[in-house]
């Protein structure tokens, strides 16, 4: 199989949007085979997800999606910090959203959202010997509540009205691959 002849390789990038989340970009593109195009690119920063394990249950976060104009219920996660590290950043969403604080830290992988348009990742971790602080530290546009659901009954309805979050779906497989199993309800 000869995959030179599908590298692309990219001669200028036009700024085309810059938003608060991410920026928009043109790249002017030439195959291997000399064919030319432009493709649209997002610059966005990488992220986290956390699947956190207490008592037998999923912390998860309740808030409002504006893309969807409703309430869902997700693993918590957020934005990475410019330098900072993601085990840094899931212990500080993890402890932000939801008030518990992470005694284990496991890394689970690093995904692209959708390598056709973005060029970030988003990087999933296990956070276990959770202990509940009490307090959220939520920012200042944040939104949302915590609550304590089964592990069980969050894997029998992802993909249902309530769990419909495509990052949560991957870190759920991520962790399957960890524990070696799909739980049960």
């Amino acid at each position: 199989m000869d995959d030179e002849k599908l590298i692309w390789r990219t001669n200028e990038v036009k700024p085309l949007l810059h938003t608060p989340v991410f920026d928009v970009v043109q790249q002017s593109e030439v195959s291997a085979t000399g064919l030319e195009f432009d493709y649209v690119a997002m610059n966005a920063p990488d992220w986290v997800v956390v699947v956190p394990v207490y008592r037998g249950n999923f912390v998860l976060v309740r808030q409002w999606r504006h893309g969807e104009d409703r309430l869902t219920t997700e693993l918590p996660g957020g934005v990475m910090n410019p330098g900072e590290d993601p085990a840094e950043t899931a212990r500080r969403e993890l402890l932000e959203e939801t008030g518990f604080r992470a005694g284990k830290l496991t890394f689970l992988g690093t995904c692209s959202p959708n390598p056709a348009l973005f060029k970030n990742h988003f990087h999933c971790f296990l956070a276990e010997e959770l202990e509940p602080t009490g307090e959220q530290d939520l920012d200042e546009d944040e939104l949302l509540n915590y609550c304590l659901r089964p592990i069980g009954e969050v894997v029998a309805e992802y993909g249902s009205e309530e769990y419909t979050h495509a990052f949560m779906g991957t870190a759920l497989a991520f962790w399957f691959r960890h524990i070696g199993t799909v739980p049960k309800n």
